[in-house]
Order: C-alpha cells, then structure tokens, then sequence
C-alpha cells in the first residue's frame, strides 16, 4: 500500500471512529436527558353532572350537555364531565342536595327551585318585574351579584356560576282567557319562585312542577294553566295538545339566568386552570343558550299559531300593573325574612334602579324608533 493511501486510510477510520463517538455521546446524553426530565403525566378526572331538565331536551337540557362537554373540550379531557339528566342519578328537583352533599359533582338547573333552601336563591334566577337578561349579567358580574351568590351558596357547600338565560318569558298557558285578576282565582297554576307568591297573593294556587311533568299534569287537569319558558321549549313540550290560550308578557322571569353549581369541596381541589375552564366554559354557555332562544323563539312562535290554532292573547295593563303591585308586596315581604336575602334584594333593588334608567333612554327608546312606519325590508 502507498503512504499516501494508508494515511488516508487512517485518516478516514478517525473521522468515522469520532462521528460514531459523537453519536454514542449524543445518544448518551439524550438518555441523560430523559432521565432527568420525565414526562409529565396529566391526572384524567371525570366529574358528575346531574341536571333538573329531560334528556335532551332544546335549549335547557342540550344547553347543559354543551357546558359539559366546553368543560371536558377546553380541558383536553382533563376534566371528563358525564351528563346526568333529571332522574337517572337523583329526581330533578333534587339536584341541589345531591351536589351539596357530594353525591354528584355539578348540577345545571334553576336556582329558584332551591328557594325552599334559602328565599335569597330566587335572584339568582329571576323575580317578578326584576331584571332583563343583559342586566341580570351586568349585576352579576359587574354589581356585585357573584359576590353576594358566592356567600349564599357557600353556606350550603356550592360554588354557583351564570350558565344559561333564557329571556323574557311568557305569561303561560291557561285553558280559559283572563280577563281580569278575578279570573286567576282559584286557578291550580304551574309558577315556582316568587312568580308563584305573587299568584297566591292574588288568590291562585302556585304548584311546583320540574318539567318533565308539566304535560302530563296539564292533560290530567291536575293543573289549570302552566308557565314553562316560550315558544321554542312550549311547542317541544306540546302544551298546545291541551290549551290554547297563549298569554304574554311574562311578569315572572323577565330575563331567567340558569346556573351551574360546583360542589365547593370539588371546586377548591381543582388547579387554577381548571377553575378557569369552568369559569370560562360556563360563561360562553351563558351567552350561546341567549342567542339560540332568540333565534328560535320567534319561528316557533309561528308554528303555534298558524300550524295550531293557539290563540295568543295579552295581559291588558290593568292586569299587569295589579301584578305589579301584588309583585311589590311579595318583594319587600321576602326581603325582610332574613339578613341575607335583606342584603342581595338591595344590591338587586339598588342596580336594578340604575339599568332601569339606562335600558329605558337606550334599549326601550331605540325599539319605540325600530317600530315606526318607515319602509325597511
């Protein structure tokens, strides 16, 4: 062999002997690396979300199968929530105890079916001529409404958040027209809340139904006349297969926040970001169920009338302002029940005031305009 190519020789088997040295540190060094940064294994949790509304139903029930899954979404499956509709873990209306005692999670439902529990949990949904839906989110997040829910709810072992709104509703449905206050008497009326106080105080009998037994109710005659949400849930419910008098307005839920309540031991074992998740997931859940009851209830409004015979009619403004009154004795009667409802009626009262000027100059001015005799469309 000639010099020249054995030094070449030599010279190639050191290059290829330090790349193979190199790549031996490297992989060395890659095992180092592994060692010393393990990966990091998230904790999968499933919770338990039970609900007061049927399976599946529009708006309520597709509503809180919706905030379910933003949670478990937005948690990349961190947080796992199972949907429980009204009675396959625990009956509707006993969604609360079941949360604050641990036997599930989470519930989505109406925070006035709890009044039983504490008259102060009735503003947290709605109350007769109280808020609309945008201001019933303005106090709650901008008036101290959250504070003072927080308060409440945590006496009872829940942390409470806005998870739905349904609007204004309608007045109800009743198997004979109503004329007159005097008409109301006697009448077996599906109300819960404060809305049913007021309706004993003007001589009816208010009944607290969940919804799934409205129906039957009805077409038994065990009740007179029913208030369920509007037309786009009425016409799901087919209220119209038993009465025909349709009336509005609603002086009971003129903006109806639904909640979602976290049971507090749960919520305080959550990470930062977890809490956030629910914050946020339950807050776009809030803002998409009021867009898709305005988008709804107008066509099934239609529906009703033209497709079956419902006879709308309205309350004539001598009845309304009747209400109203009986609305204000009921209002101030529950305030002085106790401290805390004391204290959440004033917050309640004092912001209501406020956007009541505001609503009127903006909002109510503005649709008087929209209504004028002008060609448009």
């Amino acid at each position: 062999m000639k010099r020249r190519d054995f030094l070449a020789g030599t010279a190639t088997g050191v290059a290829l002997g330090a790349g193979a040295l190199a790549l031996s540190a490297c992989g060395e060094d890659k095992k180092e690396e592994k060692k010393a940064a393990p990966a990091v294994l998230k904790k999968k949790r499933e919770l338990k979300m039970v609900t007061t509304w049927p399976k599946n139903f529009p708006g309520l029930g597709t509503g809180a199968a919706r905030a379910a899954q933003r949670i478990t979404d937005m948690s990349d499956g961190e947080l796992t929530v199972k949907l429980f509709s009204a009675g396959e873990l625990v009956p509707a209306l006993e969604s609360f105890d079941a949360v604050s005692n641990g036997t599930a999670d989470m519930y989505h439902g109406a925070e006035y079916y709890w009044q039983g529990k504490h008259k102060a949990f009735n503003f947290f949904t709605a109350v007769p001529f109280g808020l609309t839906a945008g201001e019933m989110d303005a106090w709650i997040h901008h008036g101290g409404g959250q504070a003072l829910w927080d308060e409440l709810a945590s006496g009872f072992n829940v942390k409470p958040f806005a998870c739905g709104n349904t609007g204004v509703q309608m007045g109800g449905w009743f198997n004979k027209e109503i004329n007159s206050v005097e008409d109301l008497k006697g009448l077996k009326i599906r109300m819960p809340g404060l809305g049913g106080e007021v309706l004993r105080k003007l001589g009816a009998a208010a009944i607290t139904l969940p919804g799934g037994e409205i129906f039957p109710s009805l077409q038994s005659g065990a009740i007179d006349a029913t208030e369920w949400v509007g037309p786009w849930n009425d016409l799901a419910f087919g209220f119209y297969k038993v009465t025909k008098f349709y009336y509005y307005p609603g002086f009971h839920e003129p903006g109806s926040t639904l909640s979602c309540g976290v049971n507090l031991d749960v919520w305080k074992s959550l990470t930062p970001s977890q809490q956030a998740i629910v914050e946020n997931a339950t807050m776009a859940e809030n803002n998409y169920m009021m867009a898709e009851f305005n988008a709804r209830n107008g066509d099934s409004l239609e529906v009703l009338l033209k497709e079956h015979g419902v006879q709308l009619r309205k309350f004539s403004d001598e009845i309304m302002q009747q209400i109203g009154e009986a609305s204000g004795e009921v209002m101030r009667e529950v305030a002085a029940a106790d401290e805390m409802t004391g204290k959440v009626f004033k917050s309640f009262a004092d912001f209501r005031k406020k956007a009541m000027g505001w609503s009127d100059l903006s909002e109510k001015s503005y649709w008087e305009s929209r209504g004028l005799s002008y060609k448009y469309d």
